[in-house]
């Protein structure tokens, strides 16, 4: 075990807290610190969550150190991907359920479903009608994630309907829509994707976002990384 005396760089206005990991869990993903440092969280059922991974890779979801996975792809949702998903968590899982490409009754019943296999909330999309997002909210007792895209949404349209959290996702302009929800809406929680530096996650926080999601490197990026390293080591002299 790595458990370093980091008494010398004890901020002593702070409270310490002290960290200890295996040998073999240092290669791991680490979302960006400024996320745990600045974001305020959402606190769903005790649990406090800042950072959400988004991701559907198994071996990401058990080498991350996010306090959350937010499980959205682009195909008609299954409950047997939700079910893989939950096996291989060690964190809490928000699930996709449809609502863009997948609507209707079988939205509703894969939501239903998510929260039977332990989910802690689902995401519908943006094109989600209102009425299937009531529908929804009937049926189950964890919280809904309407996905936002454009600064035009009804977003009180949408929490009358029932959604509980927003998820903002408008690219460039996350940290717009972000402030224009919260100066309308001051106590909505808000999760939003922070973009790819420290400095755009700050802005898509100050604007008002309490939670970020956190796009992490592919296997693939991953693993070009690693061999470049294992070339250029049998290559040394």
């Amino acid at each position: 075990m790595d458990n370093t005396d980091n008494s010398d760089n004890i901020d002593k206005n702070e409270k310490f807290v002290p960290s200890i990991r295996g040998q073999l869990k240092k290669h791991i993903i680490h979302v960006p610190e400024i996320i745990h440092e600045h974001a305020s969280g959402i606190r769903i059922n005790g649990k406090l969550i800042k950072s959400l991974v988004f991701t559907t890779d198994i071996a990401i979801i058990r080498n991350m150190n996010g306090n959350a996975v937010i499980a959205v792809y682009p195909f008609t949702p299954q409950p047997i991907i939700t079910q893989a998903l939950m096996l291989a968590a060690d964190v809490p899982v928000f699930c996709g359920v449809g609502g863009g490409t997948t609507q209707g009754a079988r939205v509703v019943n894969l939501a239903n479903h998510a929260e039977h296999q332990g989910a802690m909330g689902v995401v519908v999309n943006s094109p989600t009608k209102n009425e299937i997002i009531k529908e929804i909210s009937q049926v189950i007792d964890i919280p809904i994630i309407l996905t936002v895209v454009s600064e035009h949404t009804d977003v009180k349209g949408r929490i009358e309907a029932g959604a509980t959290i927003l998820n903002v996702s408008g690219a460039a302009n996350t940290a717009k829509i972000v402030r224009k929800i919260r100066e309308d809406f001051p106590y909505i929680p808000i999760i939003a994707t922070g973009g790819p530096t420290d400095e755009t996650i700050r802005q898509t926080i100050e604007a008002g976002a309490n939670a970020i999601t956190y796009t992490p490197p592919t296997n693939g990026e991953i693993f070009g990384e690693m061999m470049k390293k294992y070339r250029d080591d049998e290559n040394a002299p």
